[in-house]
């Protein structure tokens, strides 16, 4: 989950709330990283 702060948008668990990466200045910085950890949770399984 991608959520805004005052010092930019960070991305979260959505389980845990655990910080995966941040913060970026732009939503479509969030968004590339979500992609990267969404794909390496499934990469060889």
């Amino acid at each position: 989950m991608i959520i805004r702060r005052k010092s930019g948008y960070f991305v979260l668990s959505e389980k845990t709330r655990r910080n995966l990466g941040g913060p970026y200045k732009t939503k479509e910085e969030a968004k590339k990283r979500l992609r990267q950890v969404e794909f390496f949770k499934h990469f060889r399984k």
